[in-house]
């Protein structure tokens, strides 16, 4: 770097580079069909808006496929495959409680276990707890219930499991 900074001596960061003019003759490199090819959809200006699923006209995937009505669609929220109303919460996830605490949906929001009370909770088994702990809760794995009843600690429902 010079000693001192004057107009004479002033110079970019990082090289510049010109842009491309497209279409300015044959002997720019980009001239005649201007790196298109030649006619059809893709020379066009708009072409490369497409939405997704778009095939060029021809009637999309998802509107040829039928579509399975009723609650056990996997369309419909959110009893469908694989979707639950529930939110889940591990064992191992009760550490942060101390020994003899209540843990509440409004507890676990507090702790930052869980974003807000407005879905069910559901206690699942995956870690190992040691405190002894008082559990209340919409719903609880076999696992969990077990591993919480083994470490001294108690578990009561806040809604009675659908059979």
């Amino acid at each position: 770097m010079p000693d001192e900074l004057n107009l004479s001596n002033l110079k970019p960061a990082a090289a510049r580079r010109d842009r491309k003019r497209v279409g300015r003759g044959m002997g720019s490199g980009k001239g005649r069909y201007s790196g298109r090819g030649i006619k059809g959809q893709k020379a066009r200006s708009g072409s490369h808006k497409m939405r997704p699923g778009f095939e060029g006209g021809q009637m999309p995937v998802y509107m040829r496929l039928p579509k399975q009505r009723g609650s056990t669609s996997k369309d419909a929220m959110p009893i469908g495959p694989f979707r639950t109303s529930t939110v889940p919460v591990n064992v191992r996830d009760l550490d942060r409680f101390g020994d003899g605490d209540e843990v509440t949906p409004e507890s676990l929001v507090e702790k930052g276990i869980i974003k807000n009370t407005k879905i069910d909770v559901k206690l699942l088994g995956m870690g190992e707890v040691s405190k002894k702990l008082t559990i209340r809760v919409h719903a609880i794995s076999a696992t969990a219930r077990q591993k919480i009843e083994g470490a001294g600690g108690t578990v009561a429902l806040l809604r009675e499991e659908k059979s």
